[in-house]
């Protein structure tokens, strides 16, 4: 890999709840993991379930030297960690960062809640690699390589969630996921975070129409992502976080109102890559 190489590759793109059946084939089951690489240096961001086919590959590469960033603790985002086989190699290194439990148990002790009987049969420490865990303030910089900068926003969401900004070589990756838009247009310092992005992935769940009857729950619509995109002169917009209910039929028909919206734009799908 050459060392100016930036990209996303997407491994989980649903929401919520992971599904699989021949409805939703095209776009994909498993909930939410992207993985960024910044030349030779790997960041994952949330452990859906899409981490489990990520470890199966990141595993032949062992030993890996990986950060790991998570948006929020919601099962959805957090299920697959346990079935992420690189964990359990001691040749691999893991730093686990997270911002929006700064102030209960930290990161770790979330983690070690969830893998706890009779949630879960095996205890966090299960894990052989060199696992350390991180807590930091919504709003500060990571700079987990040289020449990397992973910025961090507050996002709209129960239970509190981040939103990220990788920075690259002059190229730059958002990911906003489980972030309900304000009344009245796009929140002033979302936009302020993603202006000029080249990529962002951007929570999608719902429809114009479906929202009315979903506010609240801490998710937006793609369309609130084309206000975004387009108040912050953003390059390409994602369309991430897929409604468990909907189906690659109805995906289509969102793909083809988010195109005549916003020409620049994709739906997210799974094993897709976008490269800034």
């Amino acid at each position: 890999m050459a060392i100016e190489d930036f990209y996303v590759r997407f491994w989980g793109v649903r929401g919520s709840l992971a599904v699989g059946s021949p409805e939703v084939q095209r776009y994909g089951g498993n909930t939410s993991c992207l993985e960024i690489r910044c030349g030779d240096h790997v960041l994952l961001f949330d452990g859906g379930t899409g981490i489990r086919g990520l470890g199966n590959l990141l595993q032949k590469q062992a030993p890996l030297d990986v950060d790991i960033y998570l948006t929020h603790t919601h099962y959805d985002h957090v299920c697959g960690l346990p079935h992420f086989c690189p964990f359990f190699d001691p040749r691999n290194t893991f730093r686990v960062h997270a911002a929006h439990v700064t102030d209960s148990m930290g990161i770790k002790g979330v983690l070690k809640t969830m893998m706890t009987s009779p949630l879960f049969p095996v205890p966090l420490e299960i894990f052989q690699a060199r696992m350390s865990y991180h807590d930091f303030r919504q709003g500060e910089v990571q700079h987990p390589y040289p020449g990397v900068a992973v910025r961090s926003v507050a996002l709209s969401h129960p239970d509190l969630a981040t939103g990220y900004r990788v920075d690259y070589r002059g190229k730059s990756i958002c990911y906003l996921t489980d972030t309900e838009h304000p009344p009245g247009g796009p929140d002033p310092a979302l936009v302020d975070f993603v202006r000029d992005a080249d990529i962002v992935v951007y929570d999608s769940m719902y429809t114009p129409e479906q929202y009315p009857t979903r506010k609240g729950w801490g998710h937006s619509t793609w369309a609130a992502g084309v206000a975004l995109c387009d108040a912050a002169n953003v390059g390409t917009y994602v369309v991430f976080h897929h409604d468990p209910e909907h189906n690659d039929d109805e995906m289509d028909r969102i793909a083809q109102r988010v195109q005549e919206a916003r020409a620049a734009s994709v739906v997210a799908r799974e094993g897709m890559i976008l490269q800034p």
